[in-house]
């Protein structure tokens, strides 16, 4: 498990109430639309190992071991308090998921991760430094096995005015350093100074929030 004293942005921002977060990213971010994108270029499959890195409270770690029952789900989040409200959701479910709390790019001492077959992660990115970015990166190829596929659902390069003008709504929630080079595109960059290959943006979603993109990237 990382320090538990790092600082990391919480969910739903530095000013975000976890009470609402599943409501408030539902309506800011269209997240129906994005989610099941991003469900169906994962395709999990039965006895696959996938991980989600930033995992929040669950939504989607859910999601995925309910399209595929016999998948392994592993699932991270830094925050104790997300992670609680992930496991109660999940135990409504029936939804057989393992949960660690620990940072983005500090896994490599947890052995259920190493070696997995697909590795998706949500909204974590435009939340992060350059520096972390690029260590949650590296940490993702890491972790992959050869062959691996890796799916990135965040917040990308806001290509029109009117997307840039939304996506200030973030960008005051999680802070214009962390966000900006999201917002001028730095995501392909980074996954490809990691070591990924055949990185490709492919879809990209308006949002009352700015557009989201979903990468795709082989290890």
């Amino acid at each position: 498990m990382s320090d538990a004293h790092r600082d990391f942005v919480p969910a739903l921002g530095k000013s975000g109430s976890l009470d609402r977060y599943d409501a408030a990213i539902a309506l800011m971010t269209r997240e129906k639309r994005w989610r099941s994108d991003l469900l169906r270029f994962a395709e999990p499959r039965p006895g696959e190992r996938i991980v989600d890195i930033g995992c929040g409270t669950g939504t989607f770690a859910i999601a995925l071991k309910q399209a595929a029952r016999e998948s392994i789900v592993l699932a991270v989040d830094p925050d104790p308090a997300v992670l609680e409200i992930a496991r109660a959701k999940a135990e409504v479910a029936d939804a057989e998921i393992q949960w660690f709390e620990a940072m983005g790019d500090e896994l490599d001492s947890i052995d259920a991760l190493q070696q997995c077959d697909k590795i998706v992660s949500s909204l974590v990115l435009h939340q992060c430094p350059m520096d972390v970015k690029e260590a949650i990166a590296a940490q993702m190829f890491r972790l992959l096995q050869p062959g691996g596929t890796l799916f990135i659902a965040d917040y990308g390069e806001q290509r029109s005015l009117l997307m840039r003008m939304l996506f200030r709504q973030i960008q005051l929630l999680d802070g214009f350093e962390y966000t900006e080079p999201n917002a001028k595109g730095c995501v392909p960059e980074i996954l490809t100074a990691a070591g990924f290959e055949a990185v490709e943006e492919i879809k990209v979603i308006p949002t009352p929030t700015g557009s989201i993109s979903i990468y795709r990237a082989k290890r």
